[in-house]
């Protein structure tokens, strides 16, 4: 389950056997969500409070270009 960004508490990360479209789990205090990365679509958010999702989503925006990238360098090893 490799990490790709931690910042302000939240923790980016994927798991080892993901498939498309390309998304991110995403952990805050014991909550969790996934968020698909081309379109901001929640797929789901077990407990992450709305201003904390917001402020994910406003990473997401800013970090796609290394997600997408971290994705691809993780699983077309």
């Amino acid at each position: 389950m490799p990490t790709i960004l931690e910042i302000f508490g939240l923790r980016f990360y994927f798991y080892s056997d993901e498939h498309l479209p390309i998304h991110v789990h995403i952990e805050h205090g014991g909550n969790d969500a996934k968020v698909e990365i081309s379109t901001r679509k929640i797929i789901y958010n077990r407990g992450i409070k709305a201003n904390d999702m917001r402020r994910a989503l406003e990473i997401i925006e800013l970090y796609e270009a290394e997600i997408i990238a971290k994705w691809y360098e993780y699983f077309d090893k």
